[in-house]
This record gives C-alpha cells, structure tokens and sequence, in this order.
C-alpha cells in the first residue's frame, strides 16, 4: 500500500558508483570539515581559512581529517564574460586558487560546491539564486581543476528550471553522469560526492553503491539521528571501496545533542562508513568534542580497508538496537544503540550478531572486556551506544522457522486489509492498520508454546524526508492468540514498495502447544507495512 508523505530539508550525500570516479581516490570515507552546519551559507574566507589551520593545530589532520570543504554561500551569481564560474569576492576576497594554494600549502587537501542544476541550494528559501552547473558542467569542472579542487559536494537545487527550487523527481541521474563525466575529462583525481537528498533511492542506481540519504539537519536533534538511521537499514550492502552512504556531516560540536547522543553519531557514522565531515567551529572546541573526533579506535572503524557497512541486525522496540558488519581483520563491529530516555544497565545478546561467544574490546574507552559468552551487560547512558570490537567470535547456531505467508487462504483479513501482488512470487498483505487486521491461523507453538521469536519478511517504502512520529519506519502491533498487542517498529525496506526486507526478529510470549495459534497484525493509528511472510522459531 503506498501511502507516504514527504517533508523537505535539503542537503546531504550517498554516491554511487555508478557516478563514481575510478581515480585512485575515496577508496575510503572522506575525512574533513565542511561550514553548512556551524555557519549555513555564510561561512567567510576567514572562516575557511582558520578552520583549515585548526585541522593542523588540533591536531585532526593527523587522524585524517584533510578535506577543507567550501559550501554554499562562495559562488558568484553571474558567470563572467567567457561564461566561466564566478565566486563571491566579498566573501572569498582573494580567490578561489588563492584559497585553494593556502589549504594545500597547509598539506590538506580543497573541496569546492556546486549543484546540478540552474541555482544552488541555500538557506533563503532558493532566493538567493548562487550558480548552479547545469548545463556547464565542461567547463566548470575544468575550472574547479584548475583551481585545484580535490572534492566536489554536488547539489539537487534548480534541477529541472529556473523556478522550482525543489523537485522530488528530476532527471537527476543523467546531470549527475554529465558532472562525473567532465570530472573525469579534467585528469584531476577529485572525489565527487553527489548530494542529491535520497531522492529516487540512489543506492540502486544501475551498479551503484553510494547515494542520498537526508539531512541532518538544522536544526540538529536526535530525532533527525533516529530518522537517517532508519533511513540506512535497506541499503548497507551497497557501501565498498570508493563509494559510501553518506548519512551527512557530522554535528558532534554544535548544541542541540548531549554528550553520549553525539559519541553514539560519530560512532555509528564511523561503523556506516560514512564520511566523517566535521562540521562546528573549530575555534574553539570543547575537549569533550575533540575526545570524540579524535578516538582513534572509531576513526579506524572507518577508514578500515574492507570498506563493509553495519548492518542493521536486530530492534527491541523502544530499547535498543544492534548492529554489526565485517572489518578486514577478520573481526566484527558491533553498534548497540539505546533508544530509551534514561541511563540505565543494557544487556546485549550476542545471538543477535551470530556469535555464542567472542573476546571483545570496548572501541569508545579502549578497554579489552575479555571473552564474553551469550552476552555483555553494561551502563549505558540515554541514547548512548556500546561499540564493540568482536574477535575469535564462535557461531550460534542457527535458529530454523516455519514460514505462513500472509496471503495464504487460511488467514483472516478484516477491516480493508487485502492483498497485493509484488512479482510472480510475492503476494502481500496491505491496508494492515486503521481498522485493517492480518490474522495468520494455525500455527504451531510446539511441544511446549511459550515464547517464539518471529522472523517478518515486509515491504515498507514510507520513506520521508522530516521527522513524523516513527520517521521512515511503520509501527505495527502483533498479538499472540489474542493477548495484549505488542509495538514493532519497523524501519523502511526500500524508497518503493516492491522490495523486501526480510529476517525481522521479535520475540512474543503467549504461543499453546500445538497448531492452534493465531497471529494478530493491526496499527489502531495507522498504516502497519505490507506482510509478505511470518516465521515462527521452530
């Protein structure tokens, strides 16, 4: 059932390979400072300058952080005679080469903005009409070589005319392929982050990997962290050498999240391998946002050379999450997130990621937590994270399922819901919530009933671009045998409703022994996802 809404905020980057450049360079996630978040559209040369002498003197571009990167705000309004990009010369007085030959000379590395269409994006409503590229995209990219550019940030703004600031559904694909193309024409190793907003899910681009996810903000809240996460869960195994989601820049800095709500950013940004873009004023950081920035052990998580994304493994609504993903070393990262408002003793199953037992080091305090067995409990702050490093992991087995689709004829639709067919194999179940139920009949419990863990294959393609009460994600309510309705909180299985997110996990008590069982899916609020198929832990 496609029922979804949008919400606009503008400006972030996920870039797929398709659109990559095989140059030699963002075989890793970029690492550096770009103004947007600290300063919008009005970051001066001043600014850019004292930010790329405070990567040296904080020592941040010794861990990696050597992009200096303009944004919005640096462009002229009119080419100038030959038709060539102009800048602003009030607010890059010198010039762009002259900007560019002092960042280089710092030994870090330039990064220049632009956008695939008429004007840029910028934070006056689309009033303020800075150039865009389109249809100049030879000999901007030429000019943005010569000036010695080594990152382009390339925007969606004006992409079909010269009036409509945002459209949801431009031939974005072709100006992004015209952009890399003349990037590629210039000889110039430059790494080229598309920043087209999530839109069309560019993750699935033909033979892409990288894409859009949606901004961070401003303003900054944990809201925005919870709705790009959701956001991500679908498109992890599109993330490789060379292209990466970009869940956009980092906040960690700025007001608006505590202390363990920015550690838990920069490491899940780090394990998602998206870049790592510091984006406050570097003036005059506080020591716990340096502590942050600079924790090694996360940069490394990064920048680790098998270039595998977490991915998302399990969700205790309201609780906490877990996820987790490969390092080339042969271990595994994993990411647990507390959702719940308050500090309080996390408890994390290593089932969850596969393992009976591990030795794990703690990533954010460095301290080896020695061999763990079924599980690891820990304090951990509200909405704080434990990240772990897990080695000599040893394989849990398997849980099996008996699988009941929910289309089958022996399951009760009521209240509109009804079925919907995906493909030649698939048939769904939709309008599941306002009135809609899904009863799966006849399901066996076992010897003994009990608590089972579900494995739900769904569709969800509510994807928005603002946060709502469960941003990209659907709540649904499931009842064993008429028992009281347990919330699930099911994130986003692609931008469209024709693919599948299979394996959700949750555990339900209230199952008798024997094929007696029934299953009861409703929302009293709103639309549930599509149901394609319910597992029950044999």
């Amino acid at each position: 059932m496609m029922i979804s809404s949008l919400w606009i905020f503008l400006g972030l980057s996920l870039t797929p390979v398709a659109f990559a450049l095989n140059n030699g360079v963002g075989l890793t996630p970029a690492m550096g400072w770009n103004p947007y978040n600290a300063f919008l559209c009005t970051t001066t040369e001043t600014q850019y300058r004292a930010a790329a002498q405070s990567l040296i003197s904080l020592g941040l571009s010794t861990l990696g952080y050597k992009y200096v990167n303009l944004d919005c705000g640096w462009q002229g309004k009119t080419r100038n005679s030959t038709g060539g990009f102009t800048w602003d010369t009030s607010t890059i007085p010198s010039g762009i080469p002259a900007l560019s030959t002092f960042v280089h000379n710092l030994g870090l590395k330039f990064g220049v903005y632009s956008d695939g269409g008429v004007f840029a994006c910028d934070f006056v409503g689309g009033t303020a009409h800075y150039l865009g590229s389109l249809g100049h995209e030879t000999s901007d990219a030429n000019s943005f070589a010569s000036w010695g550019a080594d990152y382009l940030k390339y925007d969606n703004c004006y992409a079909v005319n010269s009036t409509d600031f945002v459209d949801f559904n431009p031939p974005i694909s072709t100006h992004y392929t015209a952009m890399r193309d003349a990037l590629a024409a210039t000889k110039r190793p430059i790494v080229f982050s598309i920043c087209e907003w999530g839109v069309q899910d560019p993750a699935r681009w033909p033979a892409s990997t990288v894409g859009n996810s949606n901004d961070i903000g401003p303003p900054v809240s944990w809201d925005n962290l919870f709705r790009i996460i959701n956001q991500l869960v679908p498109i992890t195994q599109f993330a490789g050498p060379g292209a990466f989601n970009d869940l956009d820049m980092l906040e960690v800095g700025n007001a608006g999240l505590t202390a363990a709500e920015q550690q838990t950013h920069f490491a899940f940004w780090a394990a998602a391998k998206s870049p790592l873009i510091i984006s406050t004023d570097l003036t005059s950081p506080s020591t716990q946002t340096l502590n942050i920035l600079k924790n090694t052990r996360i940069i490394a998580l990064n920048q680790d050379s098998l270039g595998k994304s977490i991915s998302f493994k399990r969700r205790y609504t309201n609780d906490h999450d877990v996820w987790a993903g490969p390092l080339a070393d042969g271990s595994t990262a994993a990411v647990i997130i507390n959702w719940q408002n308050s500090s309080r003793s996390l408890t994390f199953n290593l089932a969850d990621v596969s393992f009976s037992s591990a030795t794990a080091t703690d990533l954010i305090t460095g301290t080896s937590v020695g061999k763990l067995t079924t599980s690891y409990t820990a304090t951990v702050a509200a909405h704080g994270s434990i990240v772990l490093k897990l080695s000599g992991g040893v394989a849990a087995p398997a849980p099996t399922f008996t699988f009941y689709n929910a289309a089958a004829s022996t399951n009760t639709l009521a209240g509109g819901a009804n079925t919907r067919t995906v493909s030649s194999s698939v048939t769904v179940v939709g309008f599941v919530g306002n009135g809609g139920t899904l009863t799966i009949n006849n399901v066996d419990g076992g010897a003994a009933g009990g608590t089972k863990t579900l494995s739900i294959d769904y569709i969800n393609g509510d994807f928005v671009f603002g946060n709502t009460d469960c941003s990209n994600c659907r709540n649904a309510f499931i009842s064993v045998n008429g028992g009281a309705a347990v919330q699930v909180q099911m994130p986003i299985s692609a931008q469209s409703w024709d693919i599948l997110f299979s394996g959700y996990l949750v555990s339900l008590s209230g199952f008798k022994a024997g094929k007696t069982n029934t299953i009861t899916v409703s929302n009293p609020n709103a639309f549930a996802p599509d149901f394609y198929r319910i597992g029950v832990s044999v």
